[in-house]
């Protein structure tokens, strides 16, 4: 029997690419979180950025608790499986009236991952609506091989190497995925996806937390890290990554550095470009 999620969704996630809403923390708890995020970014200067974004849960307790939480774990273990690591974690943040975008793309491209067998579970901490650019889905793509993309790197596109889909993309089939702070969505890593711009004058906060089972292994780099959240690791395909201390720990900050790093490698294979430049 599923932990959380109910038969209907499990099958709905199989079918689709992906479930939505999943209600995991009320909004009292989503508010908070936003407080905390923004504390950080007040105390960076005003925002995360560079690889601040990348695997955030290695630097503050906060979120290291929160890819942890029971309830967004039981969602993922209903469509993953019981042994569940986090391999990582970014926010996709767009503020008021704020021309970023998010291509139409598979999450799968330049991630280097050998199985499809991966899950993001895309954590609201404020409203994600039409008019503050929420995801959009485009349903039963999940079903589909490695699709070809393109790199642009855009000005505004919020990927890291602007990909997008060399396909045609019927958006006329598009679901758009609106969360109210404190629910999630699932989504296939090979679903095709993507969001608009932020035309409101809300912001729009989305965490994003990578999950898959052991078994999954890296294959485009010759190291890669993950932290084991549930069950047992019985590969160890991945090297296992530390829990911060406190907030910004000089031994997480520097653990940090060099995941990022290992991994932004990782993520800009090809280009000639140096990761978070």
């Amino acid at each position: 029997m599923p932990k959380l999620l109910s038969q209907e969704q499990v099958d709905a996630y199989g079918r689709d690419g992906y479930v939505s809403p999943i209600r995991v923390m009320d909004e009292g708890r989503a508010n908070a979180l936003r407080a905390r995020l923004e504390a950080a970014e007040a105390a960076q200067g005003g925002g995360l950025s560079g690889p601040l974004r990348h695997k955030p849960h290695l630097l503050y307790t906060w979120l290291d608790e929160l890819v942890r939480d029971a309830r967004i774990l039981d969602a993922v273990e209903d469509v993953l499986g019981p042994d569940l690591l986090c391999w990582s974690s970014s926010f996709f943040i767009k503020n008021a009236s704020d021309p970023g975008f998010v291509s139409w793309h598979q999450d799968s491209t330049y991630w280097g991952l050998s199985e499809p067998d991966v899950v993001t579970a895309w954590v609201a901490l404020s409203p994600s609506m039409v008019a503050n650019g929420c995801m959009r889905v485009i349903p039963g793509t999940h079903t589909l091989d490695q699709v070809a993309h393109r790199d642009t790197h855009a000005a505004h596109n919020m990927l890291t190497r602007g990909q997008e889909v060399e396909v045609d993309v019927d958006e006329a089939q598009a679901v758009n995925i609106e969360l109210r702070p404190g629910e999630i969505s699932l989504h296939h890593v090979r679903l095709i996806h993507g969001s608009g711009e932020n035309t409101s004058g809300t912001r729009r906060i989305g965490f994003a937390i990578r999950y898959l089972p052991p078994h999954v292994r890296q294959v485009n780099g010759a190291h890669d890290s993950a932290m084991l959240v549930r069950g047992e690791d019985r590969f160890h395909n991945f090297e296992d990554e530390r829990r911060p201390a406190a907030d910004l720990h000089p031994d997480a900050v520097a653990w940090h550095r060099r995941v990022a790093e290992a991994h932004g490698q990782i993520l800009y294979q090809g280009t000639g470009r140096q990761p978070y430049s």
